[in-house]
């Protein structure tokens, strides 16, 4: 790249959503001493000031040269007359050290950033990155999220170099003056992105001199569709009642929709349970379709401890169950509440019942002078037994689960209350008719159970 570098690289940068807004943001820059990051840092001085800019150098403790990479850095923020943040985390040598290296980077980010009072994150991520990461996305997991690559902006963190190449940020180093550092791990081959860089798009560009703007095109064209695919999903969700918790959808319903919105429809569910991207992989969707038309009920397994379950016409997402054996059991003052597994239980005391409010399963509402003091929440047992409201006799508790059709993934963490030994609530399930609210009923005590989002 010849002359013009600084202007190119400041128009791109000043153009991006990244900083867009008013007034200018405050950020802290991540600085590793690489050209990207003291390209980074100096662009934003020039657009926002340093007085909107801080520095944060993660030193990992990783390489021979960190503590030089230390003091260069703290020599760049003398110069441009920025504040530097220093953090010192200590890695694992086990395991991937790259990704938990960022993600310490990322976490003692946040804290300096909101210790600060800074409104956004900045990295140096270039779009030779972009091009790196959605290819190695690629050929690592299959989906259409592979192709996405990284977001100018997301939340709180930006990245305002991501139209601009690696040679950019370099030239831009050299015309305006700027020293910069080289990891020598990027030269080792060992590590899957660096033979990437060094070996696979080489001959990409053989093949296609612009092979990464096409690459870095694709990904920007999609990103933008991906707007109208949620929107889609979104409608689709409504349509079919998808959701709730645990997240789930009516099977039948579901049926109706297409199959790309089926898969995405399930793959949004499998989100809402695991709480983070999942790839539901086109055979796994085609698992749990084929499991739902058959009207039965079974289990597919997703990876990574969660599970679709399909019983009685619904499909839910979840983790596996906990065995009853680790739910211990819990005590329940009345009033008062507990946590049970992923459940908050509830006890309120009231006055008579007004009217025929007798309560239900979901919300059970006992006579208070048959109960006692404080209740305990436990997990089913086999051979528990109950006689619930208006039934003469009692029943096994798991001729009640098949009667009202609970599944059986959720049975052994449903809260069953007990009162001297004695069941009174199993509950959405059954009320005890021992504890029944009467005519002669003095006061009350109403019980409910929400499951944990």
């Amino acid at each position: 790249m010849s002359n013009g570098a600084v202007e190119r690289v400041t128009a791109a940068v000043r153009g991006s959503e990244a900083l867009s807004g008013a007034p200018a943001p405050t950020l802290l820059a991540m600085l590793s001493g690489g050209a990207d990051s003291v390209c980074l840092v100096h662009v934003a001085v020039e657009l926002l000031g340093a007085d909107r800019v801080q520095a944060l150098h993660v030193n990992h403790g990783l390489r021979p040269a960190a503590a030089d990479d230390e003091r260069f850095c703290a020599g760049v923020c003398r110069a441009l007359g920025v504040t530097l943040h220093v953090e010192r985390v200590e890695i694992s040598a086990t395991g991937n050290v790259e990704a938990l290296a960022r993600d310490a980077r990322y976490e003692a980010a946040e804290r300096v950033r909101s210790a600060a009072g800074l409104q956004l994150i900045a990295t140096g991520h270039t779009a030779s990155d972009q091009v790196e990461t959605i290819l190695y996305r690629l050929v690592s997991s299959p989906g259409r999220r592979a192709l996405l690559g990284m977001q100018p902006r997301r939340g709180r963190l930006v990245r305002p170099l991501l139209s601009v190449s690696r040679e950019d940020t370099e030239a831009y180093c050299r015309e305006a003056g700027l020293d910069w550092r080289e990891d020598e791990s990027n030269s080792d081959r060992r590590l899957a992105r660096n033979l990437l860089r060094l070996d696979v798009l080489p001959l990409l560009r053989k093949i296609n001199t612009g092979a990464d703007r096409n690459v870095v095109a694709t990904a920007a064209e999609l990103r933008d569709e991906a707007e109208v695919l949620d929107q889609a999903v979104d409608e689709a969700m409504r349509r079919t009642g998808a959701g709730g918790v645990p997240p789930s959808v009516d099977a039948a319903r579901l049926a109706a929709e297409p199959g790309a919105l089926r898969r995405l429809v399930l793959r949004r569910l499998a989100e809402a349970a695991a709480g983070a991207a999942v790839v539901v992989r086109p055979e796994d969707a085609r698992a749990i379709e084929r499991l739902a038309e058959r009207g039965g009920s079974g289990v597919v397994d997703l990876g990574g401890g969660l599970r679709a379950t399909v019983e009685y016409g619904l499909v839910r997402f979840g983790a596996e169950p906990e065995a009853a054996a680790r739910l211990a059991a819990v005590s329940l003052p009345v009033p008062g509440r507990c946590r049970f597994g992923e459940w908050d239980v509830i006890t309120e005391s009231s006055g008579a019942p007004a009217g025929n409010d007798l309560g239900s399963p979901d919300a059970a509402r006992l006579d208070a002078d048959r109960l006692a003091d404080t209740l305990t929440v436990r997990a089913w047992r086999e051979g528990d037994r109950m006689q619930p409201l208006g039934l003469d006799g009692t029943k096994s508790l798991q001729d009640l689960f098949g009667d009202r059709k609970v599944p059986r993934s959720l049975r052994r963490s449903l809260p069953v209350v007990e009162s001297d030994g004695e069941i009174a609530w199993v509950a959405g399930v059954a009320v005890s008719d021992r504890f029944r609210v009467t005519p002669q009923t003095r006061a009350t005590v109403r019980l409910t159970a929400a499951r944990r989002a």
